[in-house]
């Protein structure tokens, strides 16, 4: 692949942990906190629950809709030069929102602002994510052998991130409005920043050949197609988290209503659940070094399908609780695994756009695990989530049944 064609995430050399590791902490921290702080943000200034359920819908459904303009855009300008501009984006509307906060403070101006800022965020959000994912990638491939260690990293950070993000916003926004905006502001700036110390290639072309890049999912699905590796991986997860999503979507009928928990026991599922899958990346890691990918992803994918199916039947909250941990831990240990096969074998002038397509897919599931928990009655949960754990773990069996002789994963 000549110079000429090769797009700058692909060619950028410096240390992982100022290229990578230290922006990938910063975006992965202001992503996490406005996901789930701006919510509670709309909460605190509009008292209404209603718009604060509209405000998490504004948040992800541009998000959804970003995810082919990202992938393709990163691809023709490089990911440093987007996520750069979306980080910087972030603050500005961040920094622009708290003074419109400060004047008006309640009332029809202060509801519009945080309604606007939970959707512009989202979609700026969307493409830092998609831009920082690709630089990993790019790392992942430089690693060659020891690319499952590259995406062990980045995925621990997603998940501490993920663990100490909703925690820290709740806290700031105890303090009032300003100091939480002001944090993920200055989390913002500071990704954008990092984002400079990532040199631009001396050769880099103002955009890449549209016939080299494409057109966002169309570019990424024909790709997905083309990569019977991925394909099946994909297909394997996107079941899996059929199952998953309904342990989320259910999670707070099944604890309340049928275990008499309260909600505060909710989270804390989700927080054993986050520190497990820490865990388990950690583990994981140093398992493919010895065992290789294959023999770890299918391992990972036999306990998460047998955690869903014992989930489905736990006798009280505490074995529920460790069910969906042990789950959710099996689950880091495959997206280590998917991680690590698409920073390898996804053509680097396509990355962004198979990359959107990828979380496209993996994220169709979770709508539908809502539909399927509003429509169900709650003692009839359990049954839906025993037929999804069969369907789950069918799934990963197929998927993994034909990725045992595949080179990608014997690597």
């Amino acid at each position: 692949m000549s110079a000429a064609v090769t797009p700058r995430h692909a060619r950028h050399t410096p240390g992982l942990l100022r290229s990578i590791y230290l922006p990938r902490t910063a975006d992965a921290l202001a992503f996490a906190m406005s996901t789930y702080g701006i919510p509670l943000l709309v909460l605190a200034t509009t008292r209404s629950a209603a718009l604060t359920g509209l405000a998490f819908a504004l948040e992800w459904i541009p998000r959804l809709a970003a995810f082919g303009w990202a992938g393709s855009i990163v691809d023709r300008r490089g990911a440093s030069v987007v996520f750069h501009l979306a980080s910087l984006g972030r603050a500005l509307v961040l920094a622009a929102s708290a003074v419109l906060l400060r004047l008006h403070p309640s009332g029809t101006v202060a509801s519009v602002t945080v309604m606007a800022l939970a959707a512009i965020t989202g979609v700026l959000t969307e493409f830092s994510y998609i831009a920082v994912e690709t630089a990993g990638a790019a790392a992942g491939r430089r690693a060659g052998r020891r690319a499952h260690r590259v995406q062990a990293v980045l995925l621990g950070i997603d998940q501490t991130a993920t663990l100490a993000g909703p925690t820290l916003a709740a806290v700031l926004l105890l303090a009032g409005l300003p100091p939480m905006l002001a944090a993920i502001t200055v989390l913002s700036l500071l990704a954008a920043l990092l984002a400079l110390r990532t040199p631009p290639s001396p050769i880099a072309p103002a955009r890449t050949p549209k016939g080299q890049t494409g057109v966002g999912l169309l570019t990424g699905w024909r790709t997905i197609r083309s990569l019977p590796a991925l394909g099946w991986l994909v297909t394997g997860l996107t079941l899996s988290n059929l199952a998953t999503g309904l342990l989320q979507a259910a999670g707070p009928v099944i604890v309340v209503k049928h275990f008499g928990q309260s909600t505060t026991d909710v989270g804390l599922v989700w927080s054993a659940a986050a520190g497990a899958t820490l865990l388990s990346v950690t583990l994981c890691r140093f398992a493919i070094d010895r065992l290789g990918q294959w023999p770890v992803g299918a391992a990972c994918a036999v306990i998460a399908s047998l955690a869903t199916l014992a989930a489905a039947q736990a006798p009280d909250y505490l074995s529920y609780l460790v069910l969906v941990a042990v789950l959710m831990a099996a689950e880091g240990g495959m997206t280590v695994v998917l991680r690590t096969l698409r920073s390898l074998v996804i053509p680097p002038e396509k990355f962004g756009s198979t990359l959107s397509a990828t979380i496209l897919i993996l994220l169709l599931p979770f709508p539908v695990a809502g539909v399927l928990t509003a429509l169900t009655p709650p003692d009839a949960l359990g049954h839906v989530i025993t037929a999804c754990a069969l369907l789950q773990g069918l799934g990963l069996a197929l998927a993994f049944t034909r990725l045992r002789t595949d080179p990608a994963l014997r690597t």
